[in-house]
């Protein structure tokens, strides 16, 4: 079983540097896979990223303390300073960079029913 990684080329196909690396590994290296479009289109997903912006925007200007349970179970309290597309930062008993694809949901603390 051969232990060779194989590389995505970086850069030009025609570059010395990619011949070097064709002739070491000995073959021509696979072609980089086809671009996969996600399941959902921008217009499809718009109203649900703007709804998303709406809400965090709400709870940034009224500094709402927020709970945030993270999919392994860990619980982040705080309130949000800022948002981009992958991330939010809470502030709390520290500042937290959380990823939103790590958040299972979050809610208001106090919020009665939680």
């Amino acid at each position: 079983m051969s232990t060779r990684a194989i590389l995505p080329p970086s850069g030009n196909l025609k570059s010395p540097r990619f011949a070097r690396l064709q002739a070491h590994m000995g073959a021509a290296l696979p072609a980089p896979l086809p671009f996969r479009f996600p399941a959902r289109t921008a217009e499809e997903e718009a109203p649900i990223r703007n709804a998303e912006l709406f809400y965090l925007q709400k709870q940034i200007q009224a500094q709402t303390p927020m709970v945030i349970v993270l999919e392994d179970g860990e619980r982040v309290e705080g309130c949000i300073e800022w948002y981009d597309r992958q991330t939010l930062k809470v502030r709390g008993r520290t500042r937290t960079l959380v990823y939103k694809s790590a958040i299972k949901y979050m809610y208001k603390l106090g919020d009665p029913g939680q």
